[in-house]
């Protein structure tokens, strides 16, 4: 903004090589000092006052600046250069006592609580005994002599918490503050920002020293937040908060409701026009919307920071196609401007408008969403209801950065005070969490656990739904529709914009989604599949946009009812029984592929032969034995149970995930992937006998070597070769492998020479190159590696770039010199992730997939979740009497009441 020629106030900035070296080293190296001590002089003569100075002072704000906008998460200190010798020099040059008292109890109140680590309990309390006292409604009230007596309790607190005076030495409240923004790079609330947002822990951060310009000193002056276009929604216009007679921390925290940005016009004309030509001045050198701070000093406009603004995901669409349709960016640079995640917030549900609802209060719509959860006020109640699996809602007065964790666990937030540019609005629309702030007519008690709304109390646990649209509170559930986004992706734009009504807003939205994602398909290399496994998910898939399934999983045929069939496949002794089971099996599989080909008519689908565990199609072991053995017990004793033990116990392994699975149980199976191969082949040349154009891909799971997938192919290719023959159609089906192991990936170029295509699993590739199974680890110390900082984020929701990707690209260069026409996909879970689809674009794949959407599935899962739930219920109770049971002696009964109860409760669980 200097260098544009605004009106900066003078200052320096200390890199963040020198935070890094403090990060490094655990103290601010002495040269930070010198070369600042330096600088300040070059301030002095700009501004013509000196640091320290008792009778005509230089302030200064030392403020955070790190490479990504991290608002609210660092520290920022405010009249640095204030004792008790220079507060009667301002008081005089400024001709304003009482600005001049306030400016030093913000000194020492925001001094104690982000240098002193004090807590800012003893600070409020202090004032608010002092306005009660008074009578006064805010400290605004507050006079001088109030303010002198303020000033004396907060140093007292300083004392007795700290058990030092507060620092009188200006320059010993420089180097302290600036020490202070260092450390608060790493505080806890900084660090989870950061694995939130995926920002490197290692960048750390710049400290501004600018001169202080006063935004408290009287009606003339004030502060204010203000954005180019509204981060809301996008729109042009005017949008922002201003507080006259305040000092920038007042605004963001929320302590205070603000005024409109438009109420500036009519309090002072001259400053509203110049800043209104500043915003679009900025707005034009940076290309994107702009969050600006500023204070205006006795009629004089200053501004203090600007950065490209946070936004909603509905705003970040709007305005990515105002800045193309202005000229300011192109097409494909507006596509830059908004991410899968965005988009993904825009198919999240809205409320119902047509249901009836309680409404409780209204505030400001500060980030747009449908949120419906138990009211928790705090951190820990947040945490504790999660852990619960409960959705909740933090509510409070005014949100502070110590507050993030509680964001991070609430689905929503609500406050009584603060603007649209709030903490609480801010670190919410860049969450892509709704939020509803500024709703005066609530009371919040957080200590005592209560929300008061005129006679209507709620507490802890009570259920609210807030709208961050409309700014609507209200009382209990409130039903959810699809948003218009979603309607849009499942029935396209025409269904869209009708269901929009007419709604301009909703009808702007839908029509630059749809823009962008058109851009986006003319302009993509990679394709997108779906993982389904059944021909309803591949219709939904397909409904959805999905070009292709590039991952069938065709063990989850085997569940429920088939499960004993397939378990008679492998405990069979004799090979006359396994072919008797896997012929009952064939006519199965021939219609599940059926159905999916059909679904997925003319475009690809990857069917990858069986991959379970084994210990999935045998009984449980301890089951199994308890059962024989309580049935010797009893002299009961079933042959068939016995020789299903001793099968069980032959074939029994320590590490299923790691033994007889993919290959190598199609390769210990005779038989079981020739089932498949045959089904799928069937399949086929039944719909091409339709008319209908089936593209399977036949996918051979967990190769480590290419004699593995050359045994495989060879009896695929005399299967096909057969089936055909018999129907007097070619099948020349493609076959390719996984490559989920890293002997697979590193071998890559000897595997190509067996395959048509590879598709990288990624889950196993995760679990096999960290060495760790996700089952396992992530509920046991993953949250220990991420509060440490080994991980930033679990590798199996975004690949590991470092060292899994390392891998997939030993695959991608090793197949490919080998095939250079080699198609190649992902079907692990990783397809799904933006950011490790970045990574897939540049490794050179051709197609991700990943899971379908299910939206609208909610209340379906809820239904069958609250049946399945009382089913448990009923098994239970049904084995309540067993105490009266064992009184009279029916211990066998008893047994046997408890074991239908537990089997009941664990094929509720199953389901």
């Amino acid at each position: 903004m200097t260098n544009l020629g605004l009106p900066v106030p003078p200052g320096f900035t200390i890199s963040t090589d020198a935070c890094r070296a403090y990060l490094s080293k655990g103290k601010v190296p002495k040269a930070v000092y010198v070369e600042s001590n330096v600088a300040m002089r070059e301030v002095e003569e700009a501004v013509g006052r000196e640091f320290g100075d008792p009778k005509d002072p230089l302030l200064v704000s030392v403020r955070s600046g790190a490479k990504f906008s991290m608002p609210g998460m660092m520290e920022t200190v405010l009249n640095v250069g204030l004792n008790d010798e220079t507060v009667a020099g301002l008081a005089e040059q400024a001709g304003d006592e009482r600005f001049a008292w306030d400016s030093y109890r913000r000194l020492i109140q925001m001094f104690g609580r982000t240098v002193l680590g004090m807590p800012g309990e003893p600070f409020a309390k202090v004032l608010e005994d002092r306005e009660a006292q008074r009578g006064a409604g805010t400290e605004v009230e507050l006079d001088a002599d109030d303010l002198k007596a303020v000033v004396e309790e907060f140093k007292a607190q300083v004392r007795e918490h700290t058990g030092e005076d507060f620092p009188q030495d200006p320059r010993k409240q420089l180097e302290m503050a600036i020490e202070a923004v260092f450390a608060s790079w790493n505080t806890e609330r900084a660090r989870l920002y950061r694995r939130r947002e995926r920002i490197p822990h290692t960048l750390g951060t710049a400290v501004n020293v600018v001169s202080m310009v006063f935004g408290n000193m009287g009606e003339t002056s004030g502060t204010g937040v203000c954005f180019t276009r509204d981060p809301s929604t996008g729109h042009s216009g005017v949008y922002g908060d201003y507080l006259q007679n305040a000092q920038g921390e007042d605004v963001v925290a929320g302590i205070r409701n603000t005024l409109s940005l438009a109420d500036l016009e009519g309090i002072d004309k001259k400053s509203y026009d110049e800043l209104r030509r500043i915003m679009r001045r900025l707005e034009t050198h940076y290309r994107d919307l702009c969050d600006i701070e500023f204070t205006i000093e006795q009629g004089k406009l200053w501004m203090l920071q600007t950065r490209v603004g946070k936004r909603t995901a509905g705003a970040a669409f709007r305005i990515a196609c105002q800045l193309e349709d202005e000229g300011l960016i192109t097409t494909d640079e507006a596509l830059a401007r908004v991410t899968g995640s965005q988009l993904s917030q825009l198919l999240f549900p809205q409320f119902d408008p047509q249901a009836e609802r309680e409404l409780l209060g209204k505030g400001l719509g500060a980030s747009p969403g449908a949120a419906v959860g138990g009211i928790v006020f705090d951190n820990a109640q947040a945490s504790e209801e999660k852990a619960k699996g409960n959705a909740v809602i933090l509510v409070r007065r005014e949100t502070s950065p110590e507050d993030l964790p509680g964001m991070v666990d609430a689905r929503g937030v609500l406050t009584s005070r603060g603007g649209k540019t709030s903490h609480a609005a801010v670190v919410a629309r860049g969450m892509g969490m709704c939020a509803v702030v500024g709703a005066e007519a609530l009371g919040v008690d957080e200590a005592a656990g209560v929300l008061r709304v005129g006679d209507t109390e709620l507490h802890r646990g009570d259920t609210i739904a807030i709208d961050g649209s409309t700014g609507e509170v209200f009382v209990g559930e409130v039903p959810v529709v699809d948003s218009p986004v979603m309607t849009y992706i499942a029935d396209g734009l025409d269904a869209a914009r009708e269901a929009a009504g007419g709604d301009e807003e909703t009808l702007e939205l839908v029509d630059a989604v749809h823009r962008l994602l058109s851009h986006a398909d003319d302009v993509r290399r990679l394709r997108v599949r779906a993982n389904a496994d059944t021909g309803e998910d591949a219709e939904r898939s397909r409904k959805h946009g999905a070009e292709g399934i590039g991952l069938c999983r065709t063990e989850h045929q085997f569940l429920g009812d088939r499960r004993v069939q397939i378990e008679r496949v492998v405990l069979a002794d004799t090979a006359e029984q396994r072919e008797k089971a896997l012929a009952e099996l064939l006519p199965l599989q021939e219609q599940d592929f059926t159905e999916l080909l059909r679904a997925m008519d003319g475009l690809p689908t990857t069917i990858r032969l069986i991959d379970p565990p084994l210990h999935e199609f045998l009984p449980d072991l301890t089951e199994l034995s308890v059962r024989v053995a309580v049935a010797r017990e009893r002299g009961e004793v079933d042959e068939h149970d016995v020789e299903l033990l001793a099968a069980v116990e032959r074939m029994h392994e320590s590490n299923p995930m790691l033994g007889l699975r993919g290959v190598r149980l199609g390769l210990r199976l005779p038989g079981l992937f020739a089932l498949q191969i045959r089904a799928i082949a069937k399949a086929t040349v039944d719909l091409r006998a339709e008319g209908l154009d089936p593209q399977p891909e036949i996918m051979v799971p967990l190769v480590g070597s290419r004699r593995e997938l050359q045994l495989v192919r060879d009896e695929a290719e005399a299967i096909l070769a057969e089936v055909g023959e018999q129907s007097g159609q070619r099948l020349d089906l493609p076959i390719g492998c996984m490559i989920e192991l890293p002997r697979a990936a590193l071998t890559s170029s000897r595997i190509a020479e067996e395959a048509d295509f590879f598709s990288f699993g990624t889950n196993d590739l995760t679990q096999t190159g960290w060495g760790f199974s996700r089952d396992d680890v992530e509920g046991a110390f993953f949250a220990t590696y991420l509060d440490n900082g080994v991980l930033t984020i679990s590798p199996f929701e975004t690949l590991d770039a470092d060292g899994i990707g390392r891998l997939v690209e030993a695959g991608v260069e090793g197949g490919r010199s080998t095939k250079p026409a080699l198609k190649l996909g992902v079907c692990g879970e990783h397809g799904g992730d933006p950011e490790s689809i970045h990574f897939f674009h540049r490794a050179g794949l051709d197609y991700v997939s990943c899971s379908p959407g299910v939206m609208g599935a909610d209340d379906k899962m809820d239904n069958k979740k609250d049946d399945l739930a009382g089913k448990a219920k009923e098994a239970v109770g049904n084995a309540t009497g067993d105490d009266e049971l064992k009184a009279q002696g029916k211990g066998d009964q008893a047994k046997s009441s408890l074991k239908d109860a537990v089997e009941n409760v664990k094929d509720a669980f199953k389901k």
